[in-house]
């Protein structure tokens, strides 16, 4: 095998065994547009955290963005992708009391400072005119000793067709010289390209926080530079596993004091948030504090509860007026969509079609076998109801009233969930594919290899198995119409719940009127 391949294979590993993908795209330039005044009633102040330099956009090197491998073009979609180096001097933080539960940590004061140069990736409209007003800031997960976006995955497409911008923080050591694993030898930053990120200098982990906030002050303040001159009006910090474990403490400890950003999406944290530094521990468990004067959205999936490393029923708490937690059925922790459908989908419904077949074939393996698990992984859900999150909050900060609650998922145990006699865990956020499904989707239940404990699993159902959910008098005689009625029926359900966005429903249901299931003919990988 020559060295482009093996270079191409080990990018697939990576994002592989971060449990995450993520679609890449050309980078383009334009003029920058008028810089126009930030609203006060929405904007920091600008002095809440240090001022960074801005360098960039960043050529050089290779020559490209270094952040996971090839995926659609984001040109295609009127959007455009730049990277610029962000320098300044960094604090830690301490806390003079204990860290509690209930995660009023109002102890909080800075502790050391440093020097520091790390990078964001900004991805954007090219039309000034369809950006929406609202930026997405990711902090990148490091779980694989590299750099991942995750969450681009998982919700690119809801991001695009909105129009909002989205920034990939490099908030932490580890994705810019590596670390345990050792795919960072080879892809993290420095090692990938090291004429590119030469200058690129993190002092350590306790000094995140801080970097996190000044690349969200940039985005406020300096957006002529790494916006295109596009004007904010709302800010809001996301961040999935690995990073959510990282924004639970930013919101107790960090959020209360910077007060940069409009809103926190913490998708698939477990029940301890992160260390504040490396001499102040988490609590275990710990919740999320409810004093904000901005919303917090937890989006859990099964696997999060219950799994190895996370947990999160200890750390379940009621839902507040600036505080919800949405628990989706059928959903794993990583799935087949941001395990590789989620790379080339540019939102024209052939990710929907992919996904959905999936359910019917799956596989256990993952990047042609670059990994295989015990059994097929997770198709689920996960996808949808994490864009309808997305735009929910985004709604909810804009309008200052928060989604309906929704139940949370049933368990019997600590450790068990409240099954149907498919399998199917009852409670929480429902999909037609969980209540009319073609295969039982899980959260839990795999084995294998690295981290295949995350991705859950897929079981197939048998065309008996599927219509005995289907009760409608045309069932008998017209079984893939009755299917696709119920599914019309509960999609329009969630939309209704916003639980899942109108285009995805549409999308939804034209894939499942497309499908064989319950035609006679049988299904194809």
């Amino acid at each position: 095998m020559g060295s482009r391949a093996r270079i191409g294979r080990m990018v697939l590993v990576a994002v592989l065994v971060v449990a995450s993908s993520l679609a890449a795209a050309c980078s383009s330039s334009k003029p920058a547009a008028p810089t126009a005044a930030i609203d006060p009633a929405t904007a920091p102040a600008r002095d809440a955290v240090g001022t960074a330099s801005i360098r960039g956009p960043i050529t050089g090197g290779k020559g490209a963005i270094v952040l996971g491998p090839g995926g659609f073009d984001l040109a295609s979609v009127g959007y455009e992708q730049q990277e610029y180096f962000l320098s300044g001097r960094a604090n830690s933080y301490t806390s003079s009391t204990p860290l509690t539960v209930d995660g009023l940590w109002n102890s909080i004061s800075t502790d050391g400072s440093a020097d520091y140069t790390t990078r964001i990736v900004v991805r954007r409209p090219v039309d000034a005119a369809k950006f929406n007003g609202s930026v997405y800031v990711e902090w990148l997960n490091v779980s694989g000793g590299l750099d991942a976006a995750p969450d681009w995955t998982y919700a690119h497409v809801e991001l695009i067709r909105s129009g909002f911008a989205w920034v990939g923080v490099s908030a932490q050591k580890v994705g810019i010289v590596g670390g345990g694993n050792p795919l960072g030898a080879t892809l993290a930053l420095k090692n990938a390209d090291p004429e590119r990120y030469a200058e690129l200098n993190h002092p350590g982990d306790d000094y995140s926080y801080d970097i996190y906030s000044q690349a969200g002050a940039a985005v406020w303040f300096q957006n002529d530079r790494i916006l295109g001159g596009l004007t904010p009006e709302r800010v809001i910090a996301i961040g999935e596993s690995q990073s959510a474990f990282r924004l639970s403490t930013y919101v107790n400890a960090i959020a209360p004091i910077a007060k940069i950003f409009n809103g926190y999406l913490v998708h698939s944290r477990g029940k301890t948030g992160a260390a504040l530094s490396a001499s102040v521990a988490a609590p275990d468990p710990t919740l999320t504090r409810t004093d904000l004067r901005v919303p917090v959205l937890t989006f859990i999936a099964e696997t999060d509860l219950v799994g190895r490393g996370l947990g999160y029923q200890a750390a379940r708490q009621p839902d507040t007026d600036a505080f919800r937690t949405w628990e989706v059925a059928g959903t794993a922790h990583a799935d087949a969509y941001n395990l590789g459908i989620g790379d080339a989908d540019p939102g024209n419904r052939s990710g929907d079609a992919a996904l959905f077949q999936a359910m019917l074939t799956p596989s256990a393996e993952v990047y042609g076998g670059i990994i295989s698990c015990d059994t097929p992984i997770n198709t689920g859900p996960h996808t949808y109801v994490l864009r309808a999150a997305v735009r929910g909050l985004d709604q909810w900060i804009r309008s200052g009233q928060p989604p309906r609650p929704h139940a949370p998922l049933e368990m019997t145990s600590p450790t068990e969930f409240t099954r149907d006699d498919l399998g199917i865990a009852r409670g929480g956020i429902r999909t037609p594919q969980v209540d009319f499904p073609v295969a039982v989707l899980s959260g839990v239940g795999q084995s294998g290899a690295g981290f295949c404990g995350l991705f859950g699993t897929t079981v197939p159902l048998t065309p008996a198995q599927i219509t005995t959910r289907l009760t409608t008098s045309t069932a008998a005689t017209d079984p893939h119409g009755a299917l696709v009625q119920a599914w019309g029926v509960a999609l329009q359900g969630n939309v209704l719940d916003l639980t899942i966005l109108e285009p995805d429903a549409e999308a939804l249901l034209e894939v499942v009127r497309q499908s064989p299931v319950l035609t006679g003919s049988t299904p194809t990988r």
